[in-house]
């Protein structure tokens, strides 16, 4: 089994569901049937084989979200390639840096992202640039139309044997190191999260699931949407960028949406608006929210407002299980502080300092275990061995289980700053900081934001007799990190709260500028 018999079973040799269903739609109403999604995904498939990629091959996926996005993957997944799907925000320095390590030899990026692209076409070691919408100014030469892909047959004669152990997604995640790590999903690893999904929330072909992530996450992709699709339901996909909750709202009462991803800063703003009680949204049977805890209060007021609509909270991660942990919405009065139990086929264990499975009650690192969880980082064996050990991931959050298996969080992964749905790591943020002329140290941490949950602060010390300004930082920072992890406050000292050992009290640094709530300071 791998991931393109999700769409082979639309074709005449399978037929095992209908190729006139909907299973594609777009927010403004575009939609793919899976009949029509199999063709452009075959099309893409012959083409990409027709530019010499073979099984093993790293595409790079650079799109904003659409239909072609879901073709695209599902091509790559056909012939045994490696789908390296890269977040849209990122800047030059940083796509240079996953282009390197992946060693993709095509990207397929959209047009309006060309200006990111260009500096990097003379040094890369990609072979084929194919580019999706049209040029905003002249042309350039070392560019392939979208029209490549399209021309490609629509039959998938030249089949690829694939093994369910054979990769098929590359997911770079922010690392510690200060340089993101590679999660190398497998097509077992895919296709299991899905049936683990569709079995535990009885995904069927009346399922509409709307997600409203970009598709390079799995928050987006892999959450929800292939479940979807291999329940044969139709999923619905909102556009990037400039997101809005009533905007989001209205579709799903237009399209009649059953199932939808939101993030938890997402509901804040759908409860906090002022005409809620017109928005009846009768179809919606569920909201799966993740990556943060949904304060009480919401929890509350949605089920005052909604009291049919379930609430289902998750928990995990990229290369650990996206949702290892889920929150059944008949737990949320009794269980609510907790993330939920277990998925179906997954295990989740708290261990000591030594590795030692602990007893029910006690504080740990959670470890997760099941056919969802990778096994291994591209290209850092180091980071592999650390992480994932015996078929255990070792996710570096801390948390217990209690006496009937309910797991609670209990601690931050070490000073990872969650903003919006994304992880941001502060020694990345710091690596590019300190290489200002003007900065002498600095410490980057999160503080609370009532949109995103978490903003990014910098604290800095600077030079003896080089002073510096935010805006001086900022234009400084411009191109060499992507804009949401660029710091909202600033803060300057004379010198940073450290330890004997030298190491920076950030505790200290979070407790003192906590209600700082974006805006900078000048100590």
């Amino acid at each position: 089994m791998n991931v393109g018999y999700l769409l082979d079973r639309a074709e005449p040799r399978l037929q095992t569901i209908d190729p006139e269903k909907a299973a594609v739609s777009l927010e403004n109403g575009k939609s793919w049937t899976y009949g029509e999604l199999n063709d452009r995904a075959n099309r893409y498939a012959n083409a990409l084989l027709d530019k010499g990629v073979v099984k093993g091959d790293r595409i790079g996926l650079l799109l904003f979200n659409s239909l072609e996005y879901f073709a695209l993957y599902f091509a790559v997944a056909k012939i045994g390639a490696i789908a390296v799907r890269i977040n849209f925000r990122l800047e030059t320095e940083e796509l240079a840096y996953i282009l390197e390590d992946s060693g993709a030899n095509v990207l397929c990026f959209d047009a309006r992202l060309k200006n990111r692209i260009e500096p990097l076409v003379p040094s890369s070691g990609v072979a084929h640039w194919i580019q999706y919408g049209p040029d905003e100014g002249p042309s350039a030469d070392w560019t392939l139309p979208w029209a490549v892909l399209e021309a490609g047959a629509p039959v998938l004669d030249r089949r690829t044997e694939i093994q369910q152990s054979d990769p098929v997604m590359l997911m770079y995640t922010s690392g510690t190191t200060g340089r993101p790590k590679g999660a190398l999903w497998t097509h077992e690893n895919t296709v299991m999260f899905a049936v683990m999904q569709s079995l535990k929330w009885n995904f069927s072909q009346e399922t509409i699931g709307m997600t409203t992530g970009p598709l390079y996450h799995v928050g987006a992709m892999e959450d929800i949407a292939l479940a979807v699709l291999l329940s044969g339901g139709t999923v619905v996909i909102s556009r990037s960028g400039n997101f809005e909750i009533s905007r989001t709202l209205k579709i799903i009462e237009e399209i009649g949406v059953t199932d939808v991803f939101l993030f938890p800063f997402m509901i804040y703003e759908m409860l906090k608006l002022q005409d809620i009680e017109s928005h009846a949204l009768r179809s919606v049977k569920t909201i799966y929210s993740g990556g943060d805890p949904i304060i009480s209060w919401a929890i509350e007021r949605l089920h005052e407002v909604y009291p049919h609509i379930g609430l289902v909270q998750v928990y995990g991660l990229t290369e650990g299980t996206p949702i290892a942990v889920a929150l059944d919405p008949s737990d949320a009065v009794e269980k609510g502080r907790t993330a939920g139990k277990a998925m179906p086929f997954t295990e989740v264990k708290i261990v000591g300092g030594r590795g030692d499975r602990l007893p029910a009650g006690s504080v740990g690192e959670i470890c997760t275990k099941g056919p969802a969880v990778v096994s291994e980082y591209w290209n850092k064996p180091e980071a592999t061995r650390e992480t994932f050990i015996g078929g255990w991931c070792h996710t570096g959050d801390l948390g217990m289980l209690d006496e009937q298996g309910y797991l609670t969080i209990s601690g931050r992964k070490k000073d990872m700053i969650r903003s919006g749905g994304e992880n941001i790591y502060p020694v990345e943020i710091e690596d590019v900081l300190i290489r200002h002329e003007s900065i002498q140290d600095v410490a980057v941490i999160g503080i609370p934001d009532p949109k995103f949950i978490e903003s990014v602060c910098a604290v800095i010390v600077t030079k003896p007799g080089r002073p510096v300004t935010e805006e001086d930082i900022l234009k400084y920072i411009d191109g060499r990190l992507a804009g949401y992890k660029k710091p909202r406050s600033f803060v300057f000292l004379d010198e940073l709260p450290r330890t004997a050992s030298g190491k920076v009290q950030k505790f200290r640094l979070r407790s003192e500028y906590k209600h700082l709530l974006g805006h900078g300071v000048n100590t």
